[in-house]
Parts: C-alpha cells; sequence; structure tokens
C-alpha cells in the first residue's frame, strides 16, 4: 500500500506560553518493510529547530519557541509505501538465548516501572516458560493470554498507566498491550522493544478515502532477528502498519514532548487522518 498520514497535534495554553522547547518524533522509518517517500512538519508558531536521529533510531525534531503564543500546533505529513513482511520460517531455542545475545540487547531485557509485570501474573507467566519448548511457543502463549484476559476499551486508562495497573484492571489500550507483552517476555529473557507509529482502522482500506485513524504501539521480539506482533488486534504487522519510533516503551517515543512557560493550564489536542493513495 500507499499511506498518506496527517497528524496534527499540539497544545492550547489557557493564558499563554511566554517560550515552549520541544521534540517531535512524528516522522515515519525507513524499513525493510516500509519506505518514506516524502514527510515534513510545519510547526507554528515558527521555531528555530533542527533534526536528529535518537539512540533508538528514531527521527526527532527539536524546537523551541521563544515568543509569546497562545498556540503550538504540529502538522506531519507523510507519503510511505508499505510491504508484507516476510515470514520467518527458523525458530531459535531457549539456549540460544546467549550472554551473547542478552549483551547485544540488554536495554530489550530491562524491566523497567512501565512494563514491569503484576505479581498476580507471574505465576502464569513462569507456567507457560515451563511448557514452552522454545521462544517462540512462550511469545504466542503469553501474547494469546493477554488478549484474552485484558480488554481494549478506549479511554480506559491514562498515558501513565503501566503494565501492572492495566493487569490488575483487566481493560486497556494500545500502549498498555504493548507494555504487558514486553514485560511478559523479558521476564522470560526475551529481548523485546515497543514500537509505535499508525494503523490504518480498516482491513480493506479504500483508495482515496481519508479517515480518522490515531497513534498507535505494537511490539518486536527477538527470535534470531526481530519479529512483529500488535497485540491489541492479535495480528502481525503488514501493511496497514506505519512505523515512526522504537524504543524499550513509551517514554522513548513520545510524539510529542516538551516543557513550557505559563502562568495559566494547557490542553493537548491530536488528529490523525490516514489516506491510503493506493
Amino acid at each position: 500500500m500507499q499511506m498518506r498520514i496527517r497528524h496534527t497535534t499540539g497544545y492550547h495554553y489557557e493564558k499563554g506560553a511566554m517560550a515552549s522547547f520541544n521534540e517531535a518524533r512524528m516522522t515515519p522509518m525507513t524499513t525493510s518493510e516500509q519506505y518514506v517517500l516524502r514527510s515534513k512538519l510545519d510547526i507554528t508558531p515558527t521555531p528555530w529547530s533542527y533534526e536528529y536521529r535518537d539512540y533508538w533510531g528514531t527521527t526527532v525534531t527539536s524546537f523551541e519557541v521563544q515568543e509569546p503564543h497562545v498556540d503550538l500546533t504540529v502538522v506531519a505529513t507523510s507519503i510511505v509505501d508499505t510491504q508484507e513482511g516476510a515470514e520467518k520460517a527458523h525458530a531459535i531455542a531457549w539456549d540460544e538465548l546467549t550472554d551473547d545475545v542478552r549483551d547485544e540487547w540488554c536495554e530489550y531485557l530491562t524491566l523497567g516501572s512501565w512494563v514491569a509485570p503484576s505479581p498476580t501474573l507471574e505465576g502464569e507467566l513462569d507456567r507457560m516458560r515451563a511448557q514452552s519448548v522454545n521462544p517462540r511457543d512462550y511469545a504466542s502463549a503469553v501474547m494469546g493470554f493477554i488478549h484474552e484476559q485484558v480488554a481494549y476499551v478506549p479511554g480506559s486508562t491514562e498515558v501513565t498507566t503501566t503494565a501492572a495497573d492495566a493487569w490488575e484492571a483487566r481493560t486497556g489500550v494500545c500502549q498498555d498491550f504493548a507494555h504487558l507483552t514486553l514485560g511478559a517476555l523479558r521476564a522470560a529473557g526475551v529481548p523485546a522493544r515497543y514500537v509505535s507509529g499508525y494503523l490504518h482502522p480498516s482491513i480493506d482500506p479504500v483508495v482515496g478515502e481519508p479517515v480518522a485513524g490515531e497513534s498507535h504501539a505494537w511490539i518486536e521480539w527477538w527470535d534470531g532477528e526481530w519479529v512483529g506482533w500488535d497485540p491489541t488486534n492479535a495480528i502481525a504487522p503488514g501493511p496497514r502498519h506505519v512505523v515512526v519510533a522504537k524504543g524499550r516503551d513509551y517514554a522513548d517515543s513520545p510524539p510529542l514532548r516538551g516543557i513550557f512557560s505559563t502562568s495559566g493550564g494547557s490542553e493537548l489536542f491530536v488528529e490523525v487522518e490516514i489516506t491510503r493513495l493506493r
């Protein structure tokens, strides 16, 4: 598929802001499954900015507005070609998760507060680990179990909700499903990383029809090479998925993050429009 994504976000400041300093992670990656034909960021008010690639390989636009403003608006427009990923035939054995693998992907094995499993889940994870002949069997069991046990309920959690919180509530959104799955895999010594981007909501998108979308999150785990999985929808990522950022968890990949100087409150606004072009 070829898709155009228009992602509009920013802040309205109740009493205006004297200045703001921000990072935007809204530029899709070029990978083996997708190619970015065009991507641009339009920021209002016009800021001083520079672009760099962070430690995780994500394109970051850092910018600052040093003049009074009531609204900050960031519009990212991208055109991306996507395709199906190649299916991996070989599954590694448990003993192939060697010290070398653990050293190379050590950051993707950390059980920080975002992803650490709830104590009430640990027993089930131990049981599935003991019954799995290899990491792929374990990953499949974990992903199926979480999808069965946790309900997808929009608005049921906050951006600061942890995997343990979502498990206790048995509800969550895509960020929570990703964090739950990451924690379960890492608890068994399987490297796994957070992926964020977009998902066209239609299974068979109509060419030329703009639809309302939203940011989405899924995961990749190590099976001798990185293998993707969308735990919210229980599917492998495909042409409807567009990758923007990767990292250990949500904290490494928020679309917009910053600080600002104001005497009042602020309100975040977000709108995503996705159009299949061919």
